[in-house]
């Protein structure tokens, strides 16, 4: 241990023993007006080093009210789901919006976060909105100069990680700024707020007071737990991976006996500032403050916070009221220089030539090899995977399926009518590779009776010269399709050229009435589907436009596969064209040998077995959970704000970076996560993933029970529906004998091991900065309650003790671009 030499006593001592620097600040939760030097120098006079100072006005705060409540205003009045709505959007600071302006007097003003956003929200409008704030007042602080920053505590432990999620990107805006997170000694955490905080604006579906499906409330959770604010801050330095410029802000109440606090908790955490804080029904702390003793321990300044002559300046009761001492405890230097690691991006690591397109390639072909999924918007497929494309049945099959059932639907509403007074309908394959999709757009066509004029748009130069000789050879296309060599984002749509090249420049385009398109991936949007698909958007028709597919989700469960987990360890980075870290960090198509799905239960009466379950008990299965899903075409506001935003006409950025103009399609889990009950102990290795998809349903689809002995896939003519699963607990049902993709993996780096009766809890985000795209995940263990759990549902109440955790890992240093 470091040590120091004491002159009087000619012995050492422990740096533990050295007094700590300390310094008196003062916080007064009403102080709105800014904090002049004057102020300063009478703050100083009276004896504080440092004052706190909100980092906007409270017509910031009403200006966000009010764009907030006239987007649920317009949703009501229009009858639009909130989500079909384009996000409201934060204009930049203005003059009136903050106080703050570079100066040299900053140094000794800690800046405070608005305490009126809420990042830890259920309702996903109100996360994304309060984050927003969080990223513009700590990128205007650190431009304003200001290195110290207070952020009060997440107001559900629920949403603690969601909320360390926002406060670790928020870390990256400003590489001086100390992040300090305000939580309670044990308890609730007490905010005064002047006006409505944003979390009152949360739907009612949101509420922290809704029901689960007992009718339990499931945010009343009883007495607060003796150590819950150390555990959340112990889960929420965990996701940030115990960043050195985020430090905890510890209040203490005075209607709380210090000797019942936890403080036997705290001591060894990075700790900068002490809050103590009193209720309106306790007397007002002076002003100034008593003397503070030179030496002790962050426990013993807690303990003596309230000595003095509490009688002295009462005359400022009902403002002291609303004041509280801060001390701060800095270490030799205000200011860390520590910088930030610069987010570059490097190029996406190549494909084994030996292994084309591994998530699609036939099982026989792929034992278990974890391989790196293909980037599809910068990569040209070779011929040897599209041709392995071909070899599932299944899939076209069901392809052709839908556009049938599309092509009846769309007859009667096509405006335009062929020589014979027949509708033509317009149908675009966009990523046309070798063709397949046209082909069974044609064959759909012949066997619907309903006329066709056929478009295929392939960016691949190889592969387009394959289409126009196809188009010239293949009896079935004849020359009728008309073959386009584009980006599906730059094609304009259809024109009145030649068939053989799409038509020249100039020429008038019209729209399409069918998009097909087959960019799914192994987690269903890994492969960027949801950004070709807007990208092309602008062709399809307006008002009767489908979109095949039409919506498809991510699923995701946990899975124990040591097999994965020591191929992964025994990879060479330089295989892998990345650091160490690095290869845990992304996700692998896979093909399972040897594995066990930990979380299991009972099967349901309307759930399938899956075939192939690693379980012991046949009787049990696995518990999947949606993580989230997309739906195409998108409404036409919400693309024309990304297309405003991505020209610069909306000064409004993203969170994560960019311009904000594909921030719609980030998604993130819930904020209470995935919880995954598991029966039995177990080592978690990573996640397994799995889609499934509409490809298209009919405006007349039934939900009808399918007989008995008869899937659904067998029954489309009647249901009017097609879909497509690589779920295990639906594939049998919806496209049995499919073998197009294999399941994605997300790997721990450190396996979590799983007691008895324990939970996982999972958090998933889907990120995006307008230049690439990326995953981040994170797995919380806990002992599960008594009477907690089911048949994988979200738990609801008290989790159990917190036993483990895999911290946060992310694709984002090897993203896949746009």
């Amino acid at each position: 241990m470091s040590s120091s030499l004491n002159a009087e006593s000619s012995s050492f001592a422990t740096v533990d023993d050295i007094p700590p620097s300390l310094y008196i600040g003062h916080h007064a939760t009403d102080r709105s007006g800014p904090v002049t030097t004057r102020l300063l120098a009478q703050a100083q006079n009276a004896g504080y080093d440092l004052l706190t100072s909100p980092i906007t006005t409270p017509h910031f705060h009403s200006r966000v009210l009010q764009l907030v409540g006239d987007h649920f205003q317009n949703a009501a009045s229009t009858q639009t789901p909130v989500e079909n709505l384009p996000t409201p959007l934060i204009t930049p600071l203005s003059p009136a919006d903050s106080h703050l302006t570079p100066s040299d007097a900053n140094s000794a003003i800690i800046g405070v976060v608005s305490p009126w956003i809420d990042l830890s929200s259920r309702d996903p409008l109100i996360a994304h909105v309060s984050k927003h704030i969080l990223g513009m007042e700590v990128a205007y602080a650190a431009f304003c100069g200001i290195s110290n920053l207070i952020i009060h505590g997440p107001v559900s432990s629920e949403g603690t990680m969601q909320y360390a999620r926002a406060v670790l990107e928020a870390l990256g805006m400003g590489p001086y700024v100390q992040i300090h997170v305000l939580l309670p000694m044990t308890g609730e955490l007490e905010v005064d707020v002047e006006g409505t905080p944003l979390a009152e604006l949360a739907r009612d579906e949101y509420s922290a007071n809704a029901s689960d499906d007992d009718g339990e409330d499931v945010g009343d959770e009883g007495e607060p737990e003796l150590y819950g604010s150390w555990e959340v801050w112990d889960a929420m330095r965990g996701l940030c991976s115990y960043h050195g410029r985020l430090s905890i802000v510890k209040m203490v109440l005075r209607t709380r006996p210090i000797a019942s606090l936890p403080t036997d908790q705290f001591p060894p955490q990075p700790q900068r500032l002490a809050c103590p804080f009193q209720s309106a029904s306790v007397l007002p702390l002076p002003l100034p403050a008593p003397p503070l003793p030179t030496v002790g321990t962050p426990k013993r300044l807690q303990s003596n916070a309230y000595a003095g002559n509490t009688q002295r300046h009462g005359k400022h009761s009902r403002a002291n009221s609303r004041r509280s001492i801060l001390r701060i405890k800095l270490n030799n230097s205000i200011r860390s220089r520590e910088a930030n690691r610069p987010l570059g991006i490097p190029p996406p690591p190549p494909t084994n030539p030996a292994l084309p397109s591994p998530d699609r390639t036939l099982r026989p072909r792929l034992p278990g090899l974890p391989a790196i999924p293909p980037a599809a918007l910068t990569d040209n497929l070779e011929s040897i995977t599209y041709e392995v494309f071909e070899k599932d049945p299944v899939k076209y099959e069901w392809y052709e399926r839908a556009i049938a059932l599309a092509l009846e639907d769309l007859e009667p509403q096509v405006p335009g009518k062929g020589q014979d007074g027949k509708a033509v309908v317009t149908v675009a394959v966009v990523g046309a590779g070798w063709g397949p999709l046209v082909s069974r757009a044609l064959e759909a066509s012949r066997k619907t009776g309903v006329q066709v004029k056929v478009w295929a748009v392939e960016k691949n130069t190889n592969a387009y010269v394959l289409l126009q000789r196809r188009n010239m050879e293949d009896p079935a296309w004849n020359g009728k399709v008309s073959v386009v060599k584009s980006d599906m984002r730059s094609w304009k749509g259809p024109t009145a050229g030649s068939p053989s090249t799409g038509g020249g420049e100039g020429e008038t385009t019209r729209k399409v009435d069918i998009l097909v398109s087959e960019l799914l991936g192994s987690f269903a949007d890994n492969e960027l589907s949801p950004e070709c698909l807007d990208g092309v958007q602008h062709v399809l028709h307006p008002t009767h436009g489908v979109s095949i597919p039409q919506s498809y989700s991510a699923h995701l469960t946990p899975l124990a596969s040591p097999r994965i987990h020591a191929d992964l360890l025994s990879r060479a980075s330089n295989d892998l064209n990345m650091s160490v870290q690095e290869k845990w960090e992304l996700p692998y198509v896979v093909m399972l040998h040897q594995y066990d799905f930990l979380s299991t239960s009972p099967p349901s009466s309307t759930r399938t077995t899956p075939q192939g379950n690693a379980a012991e008990d046949s009787d049990l299965q696995p518990n999947i959970h949606q993580t989230w899903s997309f739906t195409h075409p998108l409404p036409p506001s919400i693309l024309s704000q990304a297309r405003q935003r991505s020209g610069g006409q909306i000064d409004a950025g993203g969170f994560q970076g960019g311009n904000g103009s594909n921030e719609h399609n980030a998604r993130c889990t819930p904020p209470g996560g995935l919880t995954f009950p598991i029966p039995h102990r177990g080592t978690v290795h990573g996640l397994v993933g799995y889609f499934e998809t509409v490809l298209y349903a009919s405006p007349s689809a039934t939900t009808n029970v399918v007989g008995s002995g008869k899937s659904q896939s067998d029954d489309w003519k009647q249901t009017r529906k097609v879909e497509l699963s690589t779920n295990p607990l639906t594939m049998s049902s919806k496209s049995p004998d499919m073998i197009s993709w294999f399941p994605i993996f997300f790997p721990f780096k450190t396996p979590l091991y799983v007691p008895d009766n324990g939970s996982l809890e999972v958090r998933m985000w889907r990120g995006t900065d307008d230049r690439g795209v990326w995953y981040e995940w994170c797995g919380e263990v806990f002992e599960q309650r008594v009477g907690g759990g089911g048949k994988g549902k979200e738990m609801s109440g008290r989790r159990g003790r917190k036993v483990g955790g895999s911290g946060l890992l992310s694709s984002r240093g090897n993203m896949c671009l746009m």
